[in-house]
């Protein structure tokens, strides 16, 4: 319990709520609507392609939705149908075989093993190795990132999830899953030059990168993949990777969301994306160079994204319109994060306690499941698996874990 604010939650309360939650999954289902629920439909598309080539008349064209999302999210079911999302499956998974770990519950195991047999129903068709995207066309200001299409944003959660499990049931066909998807990571997924000791990498198979979270989740997972498989070769690829990742920080400890001259914002949960793949490439190889990249990360990411209450906050600086004033998704990663990096950053001990507390306090619908956003006005309680639910399921599970290991 931390000692400057005794706020602390018990492990008991976290257990009790995440029993609550695996009921509430167990009635709701394993689809949901969508962040991008707005922007997935033909006519959201439509909208924000047009966005992206007429300001003036885009912005009169998304006006109903930006509206609908900050005052009206349950109009969300208007404009997209519920869809199983990869990322949130690969979560699931891992946050079962968190309270499997936590309380030795066989039950736990079985449903983790449950979400790995949906992912491997829901792997990017027309690819010889394993990876995993979108369920939807997503448009973005560079053209339309076709459904299926895998996303070295999402393929390294599944990576994770599989490890994660096998490790606890070891099987044949889960290892023969990780070699592929270590395969499609060195080979569908391709470098760019960015300096003479860095490598950008695409965020699909057919861009030329320069998103650093992209980078990062590539390299954590090359990473402990090179651990698992004993391959040396994928840390020269790693390596690389990591260097872009360093080399982008900012002078005063933040990351851009990306290096192309346009995308330069510094938001939580991505800056949460940067550091906590930092950080477990950190607490594999222990180096220096990482620690000291961290350590101002940190330090910008304590003064800049939080609120006062010490809730995250999502944007250092918005560079837009901002219709909400706090995010489930930068909550579960924060939480997440400092449980990572509070041994070797003991100061993020009060900022994990202090986010806890507050998801306890404010976050917990009636029915298990949590609240989506904290609106300007009221609240966005549309559950949504990849927006945060399964985000702060594992988070939890994970914090539960963590505690009950060390006892």
């Amino acid at each position: 319990m931390s000692s400057a604010n005794n706020i602390a939650p018990a492990a008991e309360n976290v257990s009790g709520v995440l029993t609550n939650f695996t009921g509430w999954l167990k009635s709701y289902g394993e689809t949901s609507w969508d962040h991008q629920s707005f922007f997935a439909g033909t006519v959201g598309r439509g909208a924000k392609a047009l966005y992206y080539k007429n300001k003036l008349l885009g912005t009169a064209a998304v006006a109903p939705m930006i509206f609908s999302e900050g005052f009206l999210p349950g109009a969300r079911r208007l404009f997209h149908h519920r869809i199983r999302l990869p990322i949130a499956d690969a979560h699931y998974a891992m946050g079962f075989a968190f309270l499997h770990e936590a309380t030795g519950e066989a039950k736990h195991l079985e449903t983790a093993v449950h979400f790995l047999r949906e992912l491997e129903k829901s792997r990017s068709p027309g690819f010889k190795e394993f990876g995993w995207g979108y369920p939807f066309d997503w448009v973005t200001r560079v053209g339309v990132i076709k459904t299926g299409t895998p996303l070295i944003t999402t393929t390294p959660y599944v990576f994770e999830a599989f490890l994660q499990v096998h490790k606890l049931q070891p099987r044949d066909e889960w290892e023969k899953i990780l070699k592929s998807i270590i395969r499609h990571a060195t080979t569908d997924i391709k470098d760019f030059k960015f300096s003479e000791t860095a490598n950008t990498c695409s965020y699909t198979p057919y861009d030329q990168g320069k998103i650093v979270n992209a980078s990062a989740y590539r390299a954590t997972m090359l990473v402990s993949g090179a651990k698992f498989f004993n391959d040396d070769s994928l840390l020269k690829i790693a390596d690389r990777n990591v260097n872009f990742v360093l080399e982008t920080q900012n002078a005063d400890g933040s990351w851009p969301y990306a290096v192309d001259g346009v995308r330069d914002f510094v938001d939580h949960f991505h800056t949460c994306f940067v550091m906590k793949a930092l950080a477990k490439i950190y607490l594999q190889t222990r180096d220096e160079k990482i620690r000291s990249a961290l350590a101002r990360g940190v330090d910008y990411y304590l003064k800049n994204l939080f609120g006062a209450d010490g809730m995250p906050r999502p944007f250092s600086k918005a560079p837009r319109l901002t219709i909400y004033q706090c995010e489930l998704y930068d909550c579960a990663e924060c939480i997440n994060l400092c449980l990572l990096l509070k041994k070797d950053f003991p100061q993020l001990q009060k900022t994990l306690d202090t986010v806890i507390a507050g998801i306890l306090k404010n976050w917990i619908k009636p029915d298990g499941s949590f609240r989506s956003r904290k609106l300007k006005f009221g609240w966005d309680n549309v559950p949504m698996h990849r927006w945060a639910q399964s985000q702060m399921f594992r988070s939890l599970a994970f914090y539960l874990r963590d505690g009950r290991w060390k006892a």
